[in-house]
């Protein structure tokens, strides 16, 4: 049975937890902090008893059964194929983590980290065994959504890209290949984009936070969660996707020409957001929200599973 070490008992690093285990991995999780520590058991079966009803998990017990809370980090990767580090999202945390993580691991252990912005090569050159370290990138939460964004350094080896693509495959996620190394990755930097465009349209008074929202929840959302965007576009023309950039290419460099400036993320314009948001929710109603929220992504999920896929054919 093979084995996975997790370093980190936050948010990402349970619902990595979650995805190994649910898939027959035994998990050996490490984090710093005992609180943590103490409440990781209990949390994590918690998660994996929620997937249950929409089928991503058959036996919440038997899952939970195989995850091991440890003691330290070198236990952590003990024998194990692959480490998922989940640890600060700063590039000093992780130099050292890594310093550790390097002299522990056995040099045939993948180790891969959570991080959302910082490449690889920030943390990694120092290290003997650097060419096993890569960039395994989720999208919160990760046991419910499957995309992980694989990028490595230049000295990451390629075969090591590869196993890594392989194992996050068999545990039903959805990798990606970086093909080089960018801040924040994809999935981010598309997203920075967006939000941007959305904090200059309500902050400027075009449209409300709520209605902008729904611009996403009940038209562009809708369509992306089943297809990206150059497929999008491919059935906006009758020619495809070339055909589509004939016909709207100077009509959508327009409305994508302004630059974002430091204004759009300011603090007055963040305020202008908010008077249109409402008040803020409390750390109670967003962990509240977030568990709504999980549970309608595992039921999206669910049915993508089930849904045929288009066929030329």
């Amino acid at each position: 049975m093979p084995a996975a070490g997790i370093v980190g008992a936050g948010l990402i690093g349970r619902a990595w937890t979650n995805v190994f285990a649910r898939s027959g991995w035994q998990v050996k999780v490490y984090d710093p902090d005992q609180g943590a520590r103490e409440k990781t058991l209990e949390l994590i079966r918690a998660s994996l008893e929620d997937l249950v009803a929409f089928g991503l998990v058959e036996d919440a017990g038997a899952a939970a059964e195989r995850v091991t809370v440890v003691e330290s980090l070198e236990e952590a990767v003990a024998g194990v194929a692959i480490v998922q580090e989940s640890g600060p999202e700063r590039v000093d945390a992780k130099i050292e983590i890594y310093k550790v993580l390097d002299a522990a691991a056995t040099m045939d252990t993948i180790l891969a980290s959570s991080s959302s912005a910082i490449v690889a090569s920030r943390f990694t050159g120092s290290l003997t065994g650097r060419q096993r370290c890569l960039i395994a990138h989720p999208v919160n939460p990760p046991h419910v959504v499957p995309i992980v964004e694989l990028c490595g350094a230049s000295w990451t080896s390629p075969e090591v890209i590869e196993q890594a693509r392989e194992i996050y495959l068999s545990i039903g996620q959805e990798p990606i290949v970086v093909k080089k190394e960018i801040e924040g990755f994809i999935l981010n930097r598309m997203q920075a984009v967006l939000l941007s465009e959305a904090l200059r349209l309500v902050g400027q008074g075009y449209v409300s936070a709520h209605d902008l929202d729904k611009t996403i929840q009940h038209g562009l959302g809708l369509r992306w969660s089943f297809m990206g965007p150059f497929e999008t576009i491919e059935l906006n023309a009758p020619g495809g996707i070339r055909d589509y950039c004939a016909r709207f290419a100077e009509t959508m460099y327009g409305l994508s020409a302004a630059p974002v400036t430091e204004d759009i993320w300011s603090a007055d314009n963040i305020d202008r957001v908010m008077e249109s948001w409402g008040a803020a929710p409390n750390a109670e109603k967003i962990a509240d929200k977030s568990r709504w929220r999980d549970n309608r992504l595992a039921a999206l999920v669910a049915h993508k599973r089930q849904a045929k896929p288009y066929s030329a054919d």
